[in-house]
């Protein structure tokens, strides 16, 4: 079942991204469908947490997909290469956010591993939020899709992760945004998990 979207539309993102764990992903492009089991997540709030300030002023007028309702993909490009799935979440221009850091791949995994230049699966096929997106084929042509949709959705099977299999731990790369922003405990991470990206 597809989680509706008042499930993205809360005022909590640190908590959505906590439940977001044990979910599954799916994306359907060109009638490949490929997804897995998410396994590690991060939120970023509008609200007491300075990377989201600086990263809108980064980013500009491509931040929109972040300004609309929550159970939007918010796609963009790091390095010119690497390309980070977000969803918005909150009410519209509340601009909170999950990105979805690591997935566990579970299904289309010959799709996954062609996308990924791989022949066999290992953690460096979905294991981290650059190379999970290339797997799922996303770009950041997809932002603004709305996950309600039949491109790109997630699903509850039932499967709630209980918080003894939770590692919480401050997000990755944000020393930019200064120590209070940085040490947010912000990341969410399934203990002995292989699929999770490496800690820092």
């Amino acid at each position: 079942m597809k989680l509706p979207a008042a499930f993205y539309q809360r005022p909590d993102p640190v908590q959505i991204a906590r439940d977001l764990l044990g979910k599954h992903v799916f994306s359907c492009l060109d009638g490949q469908l490929t997804g897995g089991r998410i396994v590690e997540t991060e939120a970023y709030a509008h609200l007491g947490d300075q990377s989201m300030d600086m990263h809108l002023k980064r980013r500009g007028t491509h931040g929109h997909a972040l300004r609309e309702i929550g159970g939007r993909a918010y796609l963009y490009q790091v390095y010119q290469r690497h390309t980070l799935f977000n969803i918005s979440t909150n009410a519209a221009d509340k601009t909170d956010t999950v990105l979805i850091r690591a997935i566990e791949p579970l299904v289309g995994l010959e799709v996954m591993l062609e996308r990924r230049g791989l022949t066999e699966a290992s953690p460096k096929l979905t294991a981290g939020p650059g190379v999970l997106t290339q797997a799922l084929g996303l770009t950041p042509a997809l932002t603004g899709t709305d996950l309600q949709g039949d491109t790109l959705w997630i699903e509850d099977y039932g499967e709630e992760v209980p918080e003894e299999q939770v590692r919480r731990s401050a997000r990755v790369g944000l020393a930019y945004a200064g120590a209070e922003a940085a040490n947010l405990p912000w990341r969410f991470r399934i203990i002995n998990n292989k699929w999770t990206s490496p800690a820092k």
